[in-house]
């Protein structure tokens, strides 16, 4: 069986990433610059944990042998989030990712897949498609550009297949404390009359954390489909929607305080992706 490295294997898309490849009896190595966190996971004992925190990379390394030569890594690992607007993300994670993806390139992995964002894509409104200029305009997406676009160069001098999975948004148990559900069920387990929230107006792309860890399971395992790849639904769906629809689904009820929070100022009103290319992959 295939052994592949998951880099990010304690962040929240991380732990659902490493029980899919479980459950398809891959061998798996993780990795995550805290050891402490990762011994808590139930994947810990059934894989092979080996930390590696890129702020102290050792140049002189072959990380390819250090990591046991994987035949595919999925490196979701990314320093910094979510303060997309932090210029540390092109000041330091931009050239640290750069360093480590190319010395496991250079050493011999040849199946990359990497995460990227929807925020590539800019302030572009619609259905937004891989063949679409990319056009980031926050750091964090600055540098996740700047780092597809410096893997992609790597091919003129290393033969590699590359997958750049775009993700769009995700919801599920383990997400961050700061995320909307998240908030919204802690206003929940709090008794809370009133939940303040943004309009809700804002189109978006939902998946469930589950799927989103298929998927990229789906990508990294297969060769013919390679590139920008959209992580996502392709259904366009209103962030008020996603939150009245979490409610109904869990038998709940709360007054939505709409119009509380001002709209972020770092994404269009309207956007979501198409799946097309996905569905070649998924094959659902």
């Amino acid at each position: 069986m295939q052994k592949v490295l998951v880099t990010g294997a304690t962040g929240f898309i991380g732990n659902y990433v490493v029980e899919e490849l479980l459950q398809r009896n891959y061998t798996v190595i993780t990795s995550s610059a805290k050891e402490a966190l990762a011994r808590q996971k139930s994947w810990f004992a059934k894989t092979t944990y080996i930390p590696l925190d890129l702020e102290f990379l050792n140049t002189d390394e072959n990380y390819f042998d250090f990591f046991g030569k994987p035949d595919i890594l999925i490196h979701l690992t990314w320093e910094g989030l979510p303060n997309y607007k932090d210029n540390f993300h092109i000041e330091k994670n931009l050239p640290r990712h750069k360093v480590f993806l190319e010395n496991m390139i250079s050493n011999g992995l040849k199946n990359v897949n990497i995460t990227g964002t929807c925020f590539e894509y800019g302030m572009q409104e619609g259905k937004l498609k891989e063949d679409m200029p990319s056009l980031p305009d926050n750091p964090y997406a600055i540098a996740k550009n700047n780092l597809r676009l410096y893997i992609e160069s790597l091919k003129s001098r290393f033969f590699f297949t590359c997958k750049w999975i775009r993700l769009f948004y995700m919801f599920g148990k383990g997400q961050s404390a700061k995320s909307l559900l998240s908030q919204l069920q802690q206003a929940l387990d709090n008794k809370e009359d009133i939940f303040n929230m943004s309009g809700g107006e804002q189109t978006r792309d939902f998946l469930p954390v589950e799927k989103v860890a298929k998927y990229i399971v789906d990508i990294a395992a297969q060769t013919e489909v390679t590139g920008v790849i959209n992580c996502c639904s392709g259904i366009p769906v209103t962030v008020k929607q996603l939150v009245q629809e979490y409610l109904k689904e869990n038998n709940q009820s709360i007054k939505l305080n709409l119009g509380y929070y001002p709209y972020p100022d770092y994404e269009p009103m309207h956007f979501w992706g198409d799946n097309n290319k996905l569905k070649t992959i998924i094959h659902e």
